[in-house]
Formats: structure tokens, sequence, C-alpha cells
């Protein structure tokens, strides 16, 4: 069953029998609570030390999809959950998000286990097993559909997402990944770090029966059932995790269905995004590649977890029916508090910016920064807390770069100039910080041997505190 939730929830009277334009029915009966990000901290056999949070939204069928929806290197579950689309657009389609956060280190910091050899095998252990515990508790305490179950992420999360692919054909039904890399591309844990990389350096170049035979004979040998389709998306100007390896990613996954390296259909779906499509001789499209004309590492942009869910067959109408009319099991608050409006589920329209509403008073932020830098490069990721008593609407993040280094590519805001006093300005999806209330944000920079991080922040004309 393909299930889409098109429904606008009247809250004013306990019994509600109003339709909405595509007929579906609401339930009777509203849920005593809020959606909200919660953390689980018992989902069972966790090797990779992993951390989960998990959004359900109120109104689902009574088994819905499960999506994964993983974060890039420095990041985390709350931090994703924030950044992307994937929570609000659950909302509308009637999807559950598990949200993991990474906590190995390889040189990098938090990043999703796919160089070590544990991890390369089913059942191995580290973070795979962790993951797929998570799903298990999903479809355990909320009747997630085990047909319906979907990858997707972003550069580190997109390396997992071909990684969980290969290893569990079984589990997944379909994965988006955004500026991934094939599976089995990383030699070891010493090989991950940029600037180190063998997969990452620009020049990793295997034949297609080769990575074909990476999926066939290390990650779940003897299997012969059906595999997940697979879409990709990757920046032309990505220079952190090159383009070039999205042709290695296709090569692979053509090679497993047994397709053709020429692709059936190519066309421009939006304006800067080349379309490549894989079908089968009964024009089922297996894979699809998605060449974002011009951008850097800073996938997914507005509107493209709306395609993902599109491929996952999320987005068609059916019929809802009531979820449970009692709260989720007790557990944490999240850590990252949902935005107090949700994201566009198309590209950010070309308008100036939101009128802002600056910080209560000095102080009333909190900026905190890592670094993760190699020879001649860094990616730095910022968290800015709104420490406030009232939420800010449209946000300014000044700061200084350290001498010698000078921004490339960002995410989740515009950055201006390179160099010198940048300026980071809201994306239209992060506009709003409620009251207590983060978002992450972050950039790659080149330098010239200075890797510190900026000593100082002001957000809307006021200075903050750095953790």
């Amino acid at each position: 069953m393909r299930i889409r939730r098109k429904l606008l929830l009247a809250l004013a009277a306990p019994l509600v029998a109003t339709l909405t334009a595509a007929a579906l029915v609401v339930p009777t009966l509203q849920p005593a609570y809020a959606a909200s990000l919660v953390e689980v901290t018992n989902f069972g056999d966790n090797p990779g030390r992993m951390r989960m949070h998990i959004y359900v939204p109120n109104t689902r069928p009574t088994n819905p999809a499960v999506v994964v929806a993983m974060h890039g290197c420095g990041g985390t579950g709350p931090g994703f959950y924030s950044s992307s689309e994937f929570a609000s657009l659950a909302d509308r389609y009637g999807y559950i998000v598990i949200y993991p956060s990474a906590t190995q280190q390889a040189g990098f910091g938090n990043c999703f286990d796919t160089w070590s050899d544990a991890a390369k095998r089913r059942g191995g252990g580290s973070d795979p097993v962790s993951i797929v515990s998570m799903i298990n508790y999903a479809q355990r305490q909320y009747g997630g559909d085990p047909r319906r179950v979907f990858a997707t992420g972003s550069s580190s999360g997109g390396m997992m997402t071909n990684h969980m692919l290969a290893l569990y054909p079984d589990v997944f039904a379909a994965g988006a990944a955004f500026m991934g890399v094939p599976y089995n591309c990383f030699a070891n844990a010493a090989d991950y770090p940029p600037g180190a990389s063998q997969c990452t350096g620009g020049n990793m170049n295997r034949t297609p029966q080769q990575w074909g035979d990476a999926v066939r004979q290390q990650a779940y040998p003897g299997y012969s059932g059906p595999r997940p389709k697979v879409q990709l998306w990757h920046g032309t100007a990505d220079t952190l995790v090159p383009y070039s390896l999205l042709q290695e990613t296709i090569e692979q996954w053509t090679n497993v269905f047994g397709l053709s390296q020429t692709p059936t259909s190519t066309d421009t779906p939006q304006a800067n995004w080349n379309r490549r499509r894989y079908a089968d001789a009964s024009g089922n499209v297996l894979v699809e590649a998605y060449s974002v004309q011009g951008a850097g590492h800073s996938l997914p942009s507005g509107g493209m977890a709306a395609v993902a869910l599109g491929f996952f067959g999320l987005t068609n109408p059916t019929p809802t029916t009531p979820p449970p009319t009692t709260p989720p099991p007790t557990t944490p608050p999240p850590t990252t508090p949902p935005p107090t409006t949700p994201p566009p589920t198309t590209p950010p329209p070309t308008t100036p910016p939101p009128t802002t509403t600056p910080p209560p008073s000095s102080g009333a932020c909190r900026v905190t920064a890592s670094v993760n830098a190699w020879n001649s490069g860094l990616t730095e990721n910022l968290t800015i807390t709104n420490t406030g008593s009232s939420a800010v609407n449209g946000w300014s993040l000044v700061f200084t770069l350290p001498g010698g280094q000078s921004i490339t590519s960002g995410w989740n805001a515009s950055y201006s100039p390179s160099s010198g006093q940048v300026t980071a300005r809201n994306a239209s999806y992060n506009a709003a910080i409620p009251a207590g209330g983060s978002v992450d944000i972050g950039f790659q920079a080149n330098h010239t041997g200075n890797t510190a991080k900026p000593t100082s922040f002001t957000l809307n004309g006021a200075a903050c505190t750095v953790a």
C-alpha cells in the first residue's frame, strides 16, 4: 500500500468528521500529545554506540513507512532534523523518520562507519547493526511497515545510505544518497579523512564489475533476492566528496542490477538539475542520478527531499487510519527543539530574506563551532542556539575567518564574502529559531596552515557566547 497524507487536522473538537480535498477521513479521536522529536535510549543491539531520535507524526496509517535520515560528519540526528525537510514532509505524508547520531571517529569526527571490516559485512557489527536495531524498534513500537523502509542521508549519511542498501537489501525498499560514495570505497579508518583518502582523493576509478562484485561478494554473499532501487545526488562543484564519485556509484548500482551504463533517459526536471535514469526492460527505473550544476558540498537543498520521497513512492495518496490515542513511550526530550515553521517543499524563492528579529539582549545566543581539517582544507560546523526568551525570526550571523581561510561552499546558510568578516544568512527553511532552539550550519574552506575557529560571533548584531 502506498500512502500519502494530505490532512489538516481540526483541533477544535475531539470528534472530527472533516474530509480533505483528497477525500481522506480524519480520525475521530485526536491524540492528546503533539508530534515532536524524541530520543530513544534502549532500542536494541547497539554496537556502534549510536544515539537514536525518532519523529512520529500525529496522523499516520496503521503501518506507516519508515525513513532513516542520516546526517553528515560532525552533525547529529537532531541537527539533521532541524536543517532538512523530512520531518515537515512526514506531517504531510504520514511516515516515521528515524534520525541516528553517529559517534565514530576516523580522523574527522562523528561520522557513520563505512570503513571498518565489521561495518562492511552484514551483521558484522558497528553502525549498520545499530541502525537496523532502530528500524526494528520503529516496527515493534509503531507498526512500521517492513515493506516500506527507506534510507537517505547527506555526505557521511549519503555514504551510509549506499552502504546500508548493499548490506541489507532485504530491509530497504529504496534509498536516496546525497553526496555519497560507493559501497566499499574506503579501505579502512586511515583512508577516511579528506586529504589522506584514496576514496575521496579524486582519483578513484574502478570498473563497474569491480564495484558490483564488492556488493555481491562482500556485503551479503549469496543474496539473490530483489534489490532496493537507488537515487543519487551530487553537486558538480563539490570538492570535499568529488563529483566524479557520482559516476563510480552509478556504475556500482547499474552493474548490481545488470543494467547498461547508458541511461535509458536524460532530462532536466528543474533548472540546474540534470537527471539520468536507468530502467530495466519493463521500464522500471532502478537507478536515477541527479547532477546539480554549480552546487558544492551543500545537498540536500530546498525541494530535494520531496523528490526523494516521490522516488520512494511516499507521495501517492491513499487513506490513512487513526494513530494510537495514547502518547508514545516516555523518553527524554529532544536535544534540539523543532523549528516553529516548517521548511518549504519547493526550492527557496529568490526573494529578499525576512525581516530580522534581534535577540532580546547581548548574550542571548550561543555558538558552538567544531573544525575538521586536513592538509589544505577544512570543514566547520556551527550550532547557533537562541538562549533568549523569545523567538528569532530571520537571522544573520557575523564572524571573522582566521587569516588564510577562504570559504568554498556551505550548507544551511548563504555566506558572503568568502574570507575576512563573513555574514551567514539564514536559508528560507531555517529562518526561525525558537527560544531555546538551535540551527546547524556549516561550510567548507581552504586554508594556508591556520585551521583555527573564529573567536567571536554576533547574531543580528548582538554578541553571542562562544561554547
